[in-house]
């Protein structure tokens, strides 16, 4: 079997800023919340059988006790904060499994869930959905590969190597160094994604990178400038690695069969028709019927 694993904050950020807005009957901002559930059913219908959605059900975590500057929800749009708990209660009357992260962040719980699957022998083959480069350093050969379902790009191992010049294991590394805009950490002074894959791509892990740049045997332009700002900087780059590693202990997962998609809960069709989409619910009943038939 196959599982996917969707990033419910990154599906409703996009979908906040491409769909239209819509109110519900009570006037509350919902159309991120379509959005998301109809790309869930879309994934569905599409064949998709054991599902997860992971969300930041508080956008802060314990890294914003490690770092300032982490990412926070402050400056987030109201009425897209607005909908990330009803987003969240959407997606489970729809039948699937919702992990909402308070400690932790999404990124962990699907991190969390496809190490723990990946040692099922059931599980075929596991789908991160989701562009964010973070997710990278949980691919692993062919059988966990992350899916970008808005560029239908889906990428293993040796892609993520070809796209960044490191394999997955060294994505922290690689981000410690070039820093993370969207995560709120800046990365290494004078060190960009060229020379990282280079010298990363050489050495592996920050600690191998000689603190010398004469010890190098790789040709690097500016190779003296960037060892001296690595050694200048190494705590924060410690710390920045520490920021980007995703936690695989932040989710206790029961089993593949806990994820598997059985129709929507009795529920659905109210909530449904609330947001202005009733036909959802039919066409979300009918496919759990031709499934069980």
């Amino acid at each position: 079997m196959r599982v996917h694993l969707i990033d419910g904050t990154y599906e409703l950020f996009r979908h906040f800023y491409a769909v239209p807005k819509r109110a519900d009957a009570g006037g509350n901002e919902v159309g991120a919340v379509r959005g998301v559930l109809n790309s869930v059913f879309g994934l569905l219908r599409d064949g998709a059988t054991h599902v997860a959605l992971a969300t930041d059900h508080v956008v802060e975590s314990f890294r914003n006790e490690l770092w300032d500057g982490y990412k926070h929800g402050e400056g987030i749009d109201p009425d897209l904060l607005a909908q990330f708990h009803p987003m969240e209660d959407a997606v489970r009357a729809l039948g699937v499994t919702v992990w909402g992260m308070v400690e932790f962040e999404a990124d962990d719980a699907m991190a969390a869930a496809a190490a723990k699957l990946t040692a099922d022998s059931a599980v075929e083959q596991i789908f991160i959905c989701t562009p964010d480069k973070d997710l990278a350093q949980c691919v692993v050969g062919d059988r966990v590969v992350q899916f970008d379902r808005r560029a239908g790009e889906v990428r293993n191992a040796t892609a993520i190597e070809e796209k960044f010049g490191v394999p997955p294991a060294a994505i922290p590394d690689y981000l410690a160094l070039v820093g993370d805009t969207a995560d709120g950490f800046p990365g290494v002074p004078g060190w960009g994604a060229k020379s990282v894959a280079t010298v990363l791509g050489r050495y592996g892990t920050l600690e191998a990178i000689p603190q010398d740049c004469a010890q190098w045997d790789i040709k690097v332009r500016g190779a003296e400038r960037l060892a001296g700002a690595l050694r200048e900087h190494w705590d924060n780059a410690v710390l920045f690695r520490e920021l980007a590693t995703l936690r695989t202990d932040a989710l206790h997962v029961d089993g593949v069969a806990a994820l598997q998609w059985n129709g929507p809960t009795a529920e659905f069709a109210e909530l449904a028709e609330r947001l202005g989409v009733p036909a959802l619910a039919s066409r979300a009943s009918r496919l759990a019927e031709a499934r069980q038939a």
